[in-house]
């Protein structure tokens, strides 16, 4: 059982809502579209997890090869700088977990035809290129921009385009700001990583920019995903615009604790922002059946 639970810290399910935040999003789209459809979307939250996992096993194998762990590190227990899984396993989990992710993007052909093969290399290749490759965007303070792309621009717009065969500006605009606000968890990250990750050389986003700036960050891309889709609220009715106010209350609130903590203490401040970008994702899925989608 104590295995088990090493290999679930390594999947990081804190962070995990933020797949599911894409899928949603792009779902919500589709409803206010009158496109949705049950099947492609499941299959697209699924495909987008076991993505996300072979890409959080790939960082902690490649990371650890790079020598870019180190053991008593203050985030989450690296299980194999810590001796608890071998390099290995985890080459073999990243691989068969990619492996599993791109069986059921082939499935979506049916719905999107044979040009999501490309689509699925892509995602392939960046689940492993965050932290392979020789240009590793995590190590180069490309990692918040990668996932904006991974996790906001591609999941989002596909997950509508294979409900609905086609492409909007308004999802497209929905994915920038969802994406802002997943690389927030990112940011978190980095942030409480900061001294750790400049002692081996890492170079992440925070490192460069430094703690005053990568929060200020954090808080701005809240405020500007929120208002990016402040339109969609609206179109669906005025009331609807609470669920964008009460978001910007809890995002600030995530901001002030974000700057009045270091090291270890900003462990769940990753769930929470995972978790706040989740729900908004859900309620705007919530409201487009409501007002009438689907």
């Amino acid at each position: 059982m104590k295995k088990i639970g090493y290999w679930i810290e390594a999947m990081r399910l804190r962070t995990l809502p933020v797949s599911l935040a894409g899928v949603a999003a792009g779902v919500a789209y589709a409803l206010m579209d009158n496109s949705f459809k049950a099947a492609p979307a499941i299959l697209c939250a699924v495909f987008a997890v076991l993505a996300q996992i072979a890409s959080n096993f790939g960082n902690e194998y490649f990371d650890f090869k790079a020598g870019l762990d180190r053991v008593g590190r203050e985030g989450p227990r690296r299980g194999v700088t810590e001796g608890d899984i071998t390099p290995g396993a985890m080459k073999a989990a990243t691989f068969i977990t990619l492996g599993l992710a791109c069986c059921v993007g082939l499935s979506l052909i049916v719905w999107g035809g044979w040009w999501l093969l490309a689509a699925g290399a892509v995602i392939a290749l960046g689940a492993l290129g965050y932290s392979a490759g020789p240009y590793p965007f995590s190590h180069h303070a490309l990692g918040e921009i990668a996932v904006i792309v991974f996790f906001g621009l591609i999941p989002i717009n596909l997950t509508f385009y294979l409900q609905s065969a086609t492409f909007s500006i308004t999802v497209l605009i929905g994915s920038i700001a969802f994406g802002l606000m997943i690389a927030n968890v990112l940011l978190v990250n980095n942030y409480r990583d900061l001294e750790d990750d400049a002692a081996v050389g890492k170079r992440t986003l925070a490192v460069v920019m430094g703690r005053g700036v990568s929060s200020s960050l954090y808080l701005t891309n809240g405020w500007v995903g929120a208002m990016l889709t402040a339109p969609d609220w609206l179109a669906m009715g005025i009331w609807w615009t609470a669920v964008p106010a009460a978001y910007l209350l809890l995002h600030t609130m995530l901001w002030c604790y974000l700057i009045n903590r270091r090291g270890a203490r900003l462990n769940p401040l990753l769930g929470m922002t995972a978790v706040l970008t989740l729900c908004y994702a859900l309620l705007l899925m919530t409201a487009a059946a409501l007002s009438g989608g689907c």
